[in-house]
């Protein structure tokens, strides 16, 4: 009797039925890769990629508190949209990189890619499909039908951060009159900011070029060493007179 049900149902007990099994390694939600990323992926061109690095940026300065060491986004995570940002597609948006290789090429732990790729998603840089693939097996061979395969990525640039850009947004379309005096407000409250700032973070802000905002940052730091030894030695100076 029991056989005859387990033959209605697809598979008799005790011998692996055809398909996806409850016990199959792929995560819920997943889709079959190759069916799917045609409709999410979208061409990315490069000025539209060094829009979302740079805004990432500015937003992550912007929002972090003040005696901390790390805003929203954390520098793991600009890490990580950085690599993805080399890695995408600017033709098709393809982009798939598997977590071994972003821990690989960034020398970080899975749980180090995980959460950074987990707060780019919850911030609006980030977005994914999971995926899975078939696997052919013998009939009764044991073991799944399927596994699991990397994300499929897409980069995206949430209004919020966008709106930090400034004149690097000249080329979208014009925004609401409430969002425009938002962005006013912004961006005023973002010159404050920048005067405020010392010299050697203000380059992270104003330069767009990650290696040279690196050199004018240590520049910065050297400029404010300085100034502290001049200021200690006038210090001394009229302490002495």
């Amino acid at each position: 009797m029991m056989k005859q049900i387990g033959a209605l149902l697809g598979a008799s007990p005790g011998a692996p039925g055809r398909g996806r099994r409850a016990s199959d390694p792929v995560r819920r939600g997943s889709r079959l890769a190759g069916t799917c990323e045609g409709a999410w992926w979208r061409p990315t061109p490069r000025a539209e990629v060094r829009r979302v690095l740079l805004a990432a940026k500015r937003y992550e300065l912007a929002g972090r508190q003040a005696g901390r060491r790390r805003g929203p986004l954390g520098h793991v995570a600009l890490e990580v949209l950085e690599l993805l940002a080399n890695l995408v597609s600017h033709r098709s948006g393809r982009l798939e990189p598997s977590y071994a290789y972003l821990m690989r090429t960034l020398r970080r732990s899975k749980d180090a890619v995980h959460q950074a790729l987990v707060a780019l998603r919850e911030h609006g840089f980030l977005d994914w499909l999971r995926r899975h693939e078939k696997v052919e097996v013998l009939e009764d061979a044991p073991g799944p039908r399927v596994r699991q395969v990397s994300n499929a990525y897409r980069l995206s640039l949430p209004a919020r951060a966008a709106q930090l850009l400034g004149h690097w947004l000249s080329s979208s379309p014009p925004l609401p009159d409430d969002m425009a005096q938002e962005r006013e407000d912004r961006a005023a409250w973002l010159r404050e900011h920048k005067a405020a700032l010392p010299l050697s973070e203000l380059s992270l802000v104003e330069v767009e070029d990650d290696r040279l905002a690196r050199v004018l940052g240590e520049l910065g730091r050297a400029v404010e060493a300085r100034a502290r030894v001049a200021r200690g030695q006038s210090r001394g100076d009229e302490a002495c007179s």
